[in-house]
């Protein structure tokens, strides 16, 4: 049976030297300092002593509160395999020869997925004789990378592939920093859809007002001085 090997960092009394390299709990460089003045540093501060570079000569330790580096580090691990889990590559295919209105749309929607967080794989796919002119396709994505450069990088240059040929863009953002915005975008129209139609009850509420108010004067007045005066009987 194999031993298992720790990957745990050594803290505290299982800091078997003589003496480390001390850093602070804000980073500062304390020094070299004897293994018991470190862990009684460690005690004074309510930290533990941790050691960050086993290799080094004396080995290097910080004062720092190791569960909550723990918390950080594990919270950091888990956003890192969502944003990972979360990223679609989406694909759009198009010609050599594309035409303006399409090539148009075409970014439209490669621009809408990189801003969703999503990365795009663009295939230029040629027909022909087209195969005989790469530059075609290699010119045609640098236009594209350069038309959606706000939203998303060159993450794998172009490349031939047979006959067709590849590149794939990454976006700026996360997915997660994305979706925020989306849903920031969300509350925002739903926040003015409400306030519209407050507006809209408010001013039907008004004109129901005018009217009731309109009917009680006539109805004050009478049929008589609801004539018109310049009527003759």
């Amino acid at each position: 049976m194999e031993d298992h090997i720790s990957t745990e960092p050594r803290i505290n009394e299982r800091i078997r030297v003589p003496e480390v390299r001390l850093v602070g709990p804000g980073g500062e460089q304390i020094g070299i300092v004897p293994i018991a003045q470190a862990l009684q540093m460690a005690r004074e501060h309510d930290l533990d002593l941790v050691e960050v570079s086993g290799d080094a000569r004396p080995p290097v330790t910080k004062l720092m509160d190791y569960g909550k580096f723990k918390y950080e580090a594990a919270q950091k691990a888990r956003e890192s395999r969502r944003n990972q889990s979360n990223t679609v590559i989406k694909e759009m295919k198009l010609r050599p020869k594309i035409d303006d209105h399409d090539y148009d749309t075409k970014v439209g929607h490669i621009s809408r997925f990189l801003r969703g967080g999503d990365k795009v794989k663009i295939t230029i796919m040629f027909r022909g004789r087209e195969q005989s002119r790469p530059e075609l396709g290699v010119n045609l994505l640098k236009r594209l990378a350069d038309d959606v450069a706000s939203d998303g990088v060159v993450e794998q240059a172009p490349r031939q592939e047979g006959r067709n040929m590849h590149m794939v863009l990454a976006p700026t953002r996360k997915k997660s920093e994305a979706r925020a915005d989306q849903a920031a975008a969300r509350e925002t129209r739903m926040a003015e859809r409400v306030a519209a139609a407050e507006a809209d009850k408010s001013f039907e509420a008004e004109m129901r007002k005018a009217a009731q108010v309109e009917q009680a004067r006539r109805k004050k007045k009478g049929p008589a001085d609801n004539m018109d005066p310049d009527i003759e009987f």
